[in-house]
């Protein structure tokens, strides 16, 4: 099977590197010269919560050439009408391309590509860009093993070809083959929308964010926010991590403090991340807040659902990203007009 990885920055350069190891060959294809360079040249290395050092074969997507059977998808969201554009001529009829982009993708990638050639799926681990060649693995090894992957089909159908796909992905950690693509995607997009929204938001990293009783209580308010947006469009919460993620709807205001022990055991083994919507921003670049958060908001507004906590969020990246500025973790002042009703929660219990 001739397979690719299309956008091998942070995480797909980790993936390639992983795969290449584990005897899956794959092409790591990516704009940025250097980093293309560097890769063929030292090989994918990676450091932070693993020490890796594999060769592999880069291009740039000028360079490709031939049909791929299996295309992984991991370049931005912004860039898919000009990345699925060039990658058309590549694909045969039998092609998979599997989007694990953040957001909610499927149906814009089935746009271009054919709803039959496209399946999707969930990152569990993060990693951070350092440089040509190098990139940072800042998930704990032993949680990628664990919580690497959660893909599916687009009607939910259990299909022989997920199975080709797992084979790829379980060369990086634990990959789940699920019947509910949508609640596997909500899920995600609360992931997202909480601590790579808030780090973004506030610049800092995903421990920051938890050791804050402000920063966090905001996160518990996202993640509901989040499940109510999804139910409201019909879809449920997929267990994501080992957790029931539809344990973040939350009874009341008062009942925060039940969920805060889960937010711990999730996200307290990413402590490290930083969000590649700040790495964007850090880099005078676009991110993907509007298919993150801003999901999360077009779907409250299109059914009902009150979505503040989500569109501050929004409001602070989407000005820092016009400005091409960089947040500092002042801005969690702009949550104080939405946290004023919730004083009571914040004391160190929280």
């Amino acid at each position: 099977m001739r397979a690719a990885i299309v956008g091998a920055g942070s995480l797909g350069t980790i993936i390639g590197a992983l795969m290449a190891k584990g005897g899956k060959p794959v092409d790591l294809i990516d704009t940025n010269r250097e980093h293309v360079d560097a890769l063929n040249r030292e090989g994918a290395r990676v450091i932070g919560e693993m020490d890796l050092l594999v060769p592999v074969n880069a291009l740039t997507p000028d360079e490709m050439n031939g049909k791929y059977d299996l295309v992984f998808l991991l370049s931005k969201q912004t860039a898919n009408q000009a990345v699925l554009s060039n990658l058309l001529p590549y694909l045969h009829e039998q092609s998979i391309v599997c989007t694990l982009q953040n957001g909610i993708p499927e149906q814009s990638v089935a746009a271009v590509i054919g709803a039959s050639r496209t399946i999707g799926g969930a990152v569990g681990f993060g990693a951070t860009w350092i440089g040509p060649g190098v990139s940072k693995l800042t998930t704990t090894a032993e949680a990628v093993s664990k919580f690497a992957f959660e893909i599916g089909e687009l009607d939910g159908v259990m299909r022989p070809r997920l199975t080709q796909v797992q084979e790829y992905l379980a060369c990086v950690g634990r990959t789940e083959l699920l019947d509910d693509l949508m609640g596997i995607r909500w899920s995600k997009v609360l992931m997202n929308a909480t601590f790579s929204g808030m780090s973004a938001a506030l610049g800092c990293t995903f421990g920051d964010v938890m050791d804050d009783p402000r920063s966090l209580l905001c996160v518990a308010f996202i993640a509901d926010e989040t499940v109510r947006a999804a139910h409201a469009a019909g879809y449920r919460m997929a267990h994501m991590q080992g957790e029931d993620f539809e344990r973040f709807l939350l009874a009341s205001p008062a009942s925060v403090p039940e969920v805060i022990p889960l937010i711990h055991t999730i996200w307290t083994r990413h402590r490290q991340l930083r969000a590649s919507m700040l790495q964007d921003l850090e880099k005078g670049r676009d991110t993907e807040i509007n298919f993150i958060n801003g999901i999360v908001c077009r779907t409250g507004r299109e059914h009902g659902v009150a979505t503040p906590f989500n569109d501050r969020v929004v409001e602070l990246v989407s000005e820092a990203q016009a400005a091409r500025s960089v947040p500092d973790f002042s801005n969690i002042e702009r949550f104080d007009d939405l946290l004023r009703p919730h004083q009571a929660l914040l004391n160190p219990t929280v």
